[in-house]
């Protein structure tokens, strides 16, 4: 059985049908990763399964439980992080207190054990360990983004959802972000990863979907994705990536 399915998820935002009854799943253990143009529905899937948007119509299943349209604190409980797009640190909080507000959803922790977590994220996300003390505001774009991913780590999720970690980041950054994609998928963390840096995206990823307009309009393994000339004009974009063309 499936860590998460989608059966049928339609959304909606008022008179605008956003997804039209999209269908996927993602194993435990895998990243997998959601592609396609802006306005495809990436980001609106993600929404629907944290409990942000609610489902007009269909299922969506997670660990064997229907969790369509539950609240996002109760989502979150249950095992499921989101990290949205455009980052959404606190910028009056330091680079450690963002962090260690992912826990909050797990009750009372004493601050020895949130700070000695927070050392872990730190482990796993050496650049930012310099910069602990420092206020949300101050750091760069990349430094904000893995205090974000580090924050939804600490939530101690079963799935993570990731929008757009690479968006607005310099080529080194986003490079470092993908290995600790990576990195979070070896450590045993599931990841739901939308992207539109298909090349970083495809490199990291067990299987891809690709959106078109709130449908699916391909899918597959990311050798299979990106080998296919018309996949990769029309939905891909790129010239072949050697690389990739030897993935499974």
């Amino acid at each position: 059985m499936p860590l998460l399915s989608l059966d049928g998820l339609t959304v909606r935002y008022g008179e605008i049908e956003a997804l039209h009854g999209l269908t996927l799943s993602v194993d435990a253990g895998e990243v997998v990763t959601l592609l396609g143009a802006n306005g495809a529905g990436k980001s609106t899937t993600l929404r629907a399964i944290s409990g942000l948007q609610k489902p007009a119509a269909g299922e969506v299943v997670f660990d064997g439980k229907s969790i369509a349209g539950l609240a996002p604190e109760a989502v979150v409980k249950l095992g499921i992080a989101h990290v949205p797009e455009g980052r959404r640190i606190f910028p009056g909080l330091s680079a450690r207190e963002n962090i260690m507000l992912g826990a909050s959803n797990r009750g009372r922790i004493a601050k020895a054990a949130l700070i000695a977590e927070s050392d872990d994220m730190f482990d796993l996300f050496p650049d930012i360990r310099p910069f602990a003390d420092a206020l949300g505001w101050t750091l760069s774009g990349g430094q904000q983004q893995m205090v974000a991913v580090a924050r939804g780590l600490m939530a101690k999720p079963r799935l993570l959802l990731l929008d757009e970690p690479s968006l607005g980041l310099a080529p080194v950054i986003v490079q470092n972000v993908f290995t600790i994609i990576a990195e979070i998928r070896r450590r045993g963390t599931t990841v739901l990863l939308v992207e539109q840096n298909a090349r970083m995206a495809l490199s990291v990823a067990d299987r891809g979907y690709v959106l078109e307009t709130g449908r699916l309009a391909v899918s597959g393994k990311p050798g299979e994705l990106w080998s296919n000339d018309e996949v990769r004009a029309a939905y891909l974009g790129g010239r072949i990536d050697k690389d990739l063309a030897r993935l499974p």
